[in-house]
């Protein structure tokens, strides 16, 4: 079967648990994008990724795309697949209007592209970067350049990549060799690019004539290190329609993503232009990097609901033996129960639902402060809404794509040797999601990335007022809110006791990075789940879910903060040890 959008499910999180509709009325650019509106977006996107997208999608993993001549050739269907997306104005869905967008809510847009990945990851990948690029390049680039560029971008009508790896640096962007000089005598600014980029996804294809590639590299006499990099708009096609010095050398192999080149690239005195300042590279490119992160936890979202669909609906008629239990009304005469009725397949779909709609409340909210920090008029709600996203867009990449691939591999599991066999497409999805969790920062580096650089630098000041904000939102007289504002406390608490852990250990934030992120998406899971039952307490599958989320899921919140905890206590009881006495500690 192929993956079939709900709409229903999405508008239920967004009006009845986020209140979505009204918060976007307070913002100046969506006044009049009311529930009606939105809801008809929803259902032509839904429409257009069920019936275009969802249908090449095997397609696109067995044929793959193709390395002809240094030329890529995409799966059959994708290039009308990708018009039809750009004819529909969907990679414009939250573009400025003066930039040929729609202007609506980036929410709207977040659940399109988990759609999107969900019924197709590899064609997804094409116009992945297309949001983070356009904004990149809205807030960095120069008018000649947005002139330029710009509105192609923001249509989809050339497509974007974002060039950062080479061989030998991998993650530590510090290494950057590709170098880029300014061309002497000519009047428009250009430079010359040479170097190599590795890992490039769509660096080279036959989706749009021009593809824009944002290329990290150091000027001249740069220091040596990260703060020496600088970004630079290198073309395919040059202004005048020729053909720029940028080749692909190759496609890799790879485990999953068939439908997406992943290249090799080469620029040979490549012409580009400056984005942003010289040696302010990185802060060019961190707008399109946090964008990508939420994204890369939509795909995690969406691909784990697409292996949850397949197994739902293969368990609801598959049958196997008996049941233990009492007899279900689905036997009959059969000689046999749906697999459905047991315990051992009812724990797995029940806990991925639960992971799928507990994470997309909390991706959803994310989105939705996105255009809360952009267009609020109360600068203290932008900067509250940018706290929000600056703390939990990298729980959400992290934890989501995490659980994308091992919940996907939990559904493989429900289909029995079946799964193991292309036939269903199940392990396509298993293969798929595996990048994820690599790719825009390791879910290791998102870790590091919370605890070390967000939450430790202020004494776990700033995190603290993230949970707050969290706490305030429930109702302590329920239990369920109650156990959650119990929970948000301890997450506030462990966050003290590491930073007080880490004075006499540095390494430490490190060692238990993984471990605290953890427990941090578990608690605000734990939110996320007391509101979705406070709105919908008579929900049977709802009810269902929560009941799995609590007894499958939530008791790993005690073990990743007794982890962390012992950590800081071993620390503290060497520190201890290792003290003179009378020598203050």
């Amino acid at each position: 079967m192929d993956y079939q959008p709900r709409p229903e499910d999405v508008s239920f999180l967004l009006n009845a648990v986020l209140d979505a509709p009204a918060r976007l009325a307070t913002l100046a650019p969506f006044a009049e994008v009311d529930e009606a509106l939105q809801s008809q977006v929803l259902e032509e996107a839904g429409r257009f990724v069920g019936e275009v997208v969802a249908p090449i999608n095997r397609g696109g993993d067995e044929i793959g795309c193709r390395f002809v001549d240094g030329e890529v050739v995409s799966p059959p269907g994708f290039r009308e697949a990708y018009q039809a997306f750009v004819d529909g104005g969907w990679p414009a869905l939250s573009a400025a209007t003066e930039d040929g967008g729609q202007g609506l809510p980036a929410v709207l847009e977040a659940v399109l592209y988990e759609w999107l990945a969900a019924a197709n990851h590899g064609l997804t990948m094409a116009p992945g970067l297309l949001h983070g690029a356009y904004a990149c390049l809205k807030h960095h680039g120069s008018e000649e350049l947005k002139q330029r560029y710009l509105q192609k971008i923001a249509t989809g009508e050339w497509l974007a990549t974002m060039c950062l790896t080479e061989a030998h640096a991998g993650s530590d962007l510090g290494q950057v060799r590709t170098r880029a000089t300014p061309q002497v005598g000519q009047a428009d600014g250009s430079l010359r690019v040479n170097g190599g980029k590795i890992f490039i996804s769509g660096g080279e294809h036959d989706l749009t004539p021009n593809i824009v590639h944002l290329v990290l590299c150091r000027l001249p006499d740069a220091p040596a290190g990260p703060k020496g990099l600088s970004l630079v708009l290198v073309p395919k096609l040059l202004p005048d329609g020729t053909r720029n010095a940028v080749h692909c050398e190759r496609i890799e192999e790879k485990m999953g993503l068939h439908g997406s080149p992943t290249c090799t690239m080469r620029f040979d005195d490549a012409t580009g232009w400056l984005v942003g300042e010289p040696g302010r590279g990185l802060a060019a490119m961190f707008v399109m990097m946090n964008s990508a992160r939420l994204h890369v936890a939509l795909q995690g979202i969406g691909l784990l609901d697409a292996a949850w669909q397949k197994a739902d609906a293969y368990a609801a008629e598959r049958r196997q033996m008996r049941a233990p239990g009492p007899v279900p009304a689905s036997r009959g005469s059969e000689p046999a129960d749906l697999i459905a009725e047991h315990p051992a397949v009812r724990r797995i779909l029940d806990t991925q639902r639960a992971w799928i709609d507990g994470a997309r409340t909390l991706a959803y909210r994310s989105a939705l402060m996105l255009d809360v920090a952009a267009h609020d008029a109360d600068p203290k709600a932008r900067e509250r809404a940018q706290r929000w996203c600056s703390f939990v867009t990298p729980v959400l990449k992290a934890a989501c794509t995490h659980q994308a691939f091992h919940g996907a591999s939990e559904c493989l599991q429900v289909f029995g040797g079946h799964g193991y066999v292309r036939e269903w497409g199940i392990e396509q999805i298993v293969r798929d999601a595996r990048v994820t969790m690599i790719y825009e920062g390791t879910n290791e580096i998102q870790a590091i990335d919370l605890l070390v650089r967000k939450v430790l630098p202020d004494g776990g000041v700033g995190m603290s007022a993230v949970l707050l904000e969290l706490r305030d939102t429930l109702d302590a007289s329920r239990e369920a809110d109650a156990d959650v504002q119990r929970r948000l406390a301890q997450l506030r608490y462990l966050g003290t006791t590491v930073a007080m852990a880490a004075h006499a250990n540095p390494v430490l934030p490190y060692e238990v990075a993984d471990d605290y992120l953890r427990v941090t998406m578990l608690a605000m899971m734990a939110w996320a789940w007391a509101r979705i039952e406070a709105v919908a307490p008579q929900d049977a599958d709802k009810a269902r879910a929560a009941a799995a989320f609590r007894r499958w899921v939530l008791p790993e919140f005690e073990m990743r903060l007794g982890i962390v905890k012992r950590a800081c206590e071993t620390v503290a009881l060497s520190h201890h040890a290792a003290t003179p006495p009378g020598v203050a500690n």
